[in-house]
């Protein structure tokens, strides 16, 4: 008897708030095209991540077309998005140090949008101008959390922690030369913030910080 490629954890929304979401890296097309067939006849909607230009290519015609698709962040909706809660503002800011920090940004904005949750973004404000943080900085406070993605020494995320009252979640990316070290540095100083009160994911890992975020708004909501 053949052992199942993939067994889809169904109750994961029931339990934790947070469907399963579809990780494409590693995955064959053959295997993406069977979990999204599975979906299908659930009527179930997915959010995929890490699926990179050549692995949608060899996706077939028609599930490419059932696709929302984001080259930018890799990411791809199935089916409907979640409901939003109506017209209320975005309570979450989405900070990106450089341009090159926004394709990690972009996944936790895309997170946040499969929830119906809307994120403001506000790129290229790192330190070396700190000027561009500096002028925003009354607009950002109104936010109850914060997403931000830094790469290289990641002091950006030193800064805001020291300035905001929200919570913050600090994003390390893989950008920068030589000891950057592929975002080991960025994570590292993270950690070692003197900010106190600091929420830190993996590298590149924008859809991790989207889901801290999306408990953090949850946990203190009024229950249905």
């Amino acid at each position: 008897m053949s052992v199942p490629e993939f067994r889809p954890d169904t109750g994961r929304g029931e339990r934790v708030g947070l469907d399963e979401a579809i990780f494409c890296s590693g995955k064959t097309a053959g295997q993406i095209e069977a979990i999204l067939r599975e979906a299908r006849t659930r009527g179930a909607g997915l959010l995929l991540t890490r699926l990179d230009a050549q692995r949608l290519e060899a996706l077939s015609a028609d599930t490419r077309a059932a696709l929302d698709y984001d080259p930018l962040s890799r990411t791809a909706f199935f089916g409907a998005a979640h409901a939003s809660a109506g017209t209320r503002d975005s309570r979450v800011a989405i900070l990106s140090a450089g341009t090159s920090d926004v394709s990690a940004a972009r996944e936790a904005q895309r997170t946040l949008a499969w929830y119906g949750e809307p994120a403001v973004e506000f790129h290229d404000v790192g330190v070396a101008g700190l000027w561009r943080l500096t002028d925003r900085l009354e607009e950002l406070r109104r936010f109850p959390v914060m997403i931000v993605a830094a790469g290289m020494d990641a002091a950006l995320l030193s800064v805001v922690g020291g300035l905001v009252r929200g919570c913050v979640i600090g994003l390390p990316t893989s950008v920068g030369y030589g000891v950057a070290s592929g975002g080991r540095t960025a994570l590292d100083a993270m950690l070692a913030s003197c900010a106190p009160g600091l929420a830190v994911v993996n590298i590149d890992n924008g859809y991790g910080a989207a889901c801290i975020a999306l408990r953090v708004l949850r946990a203190f909501a009024p229950q249905a």
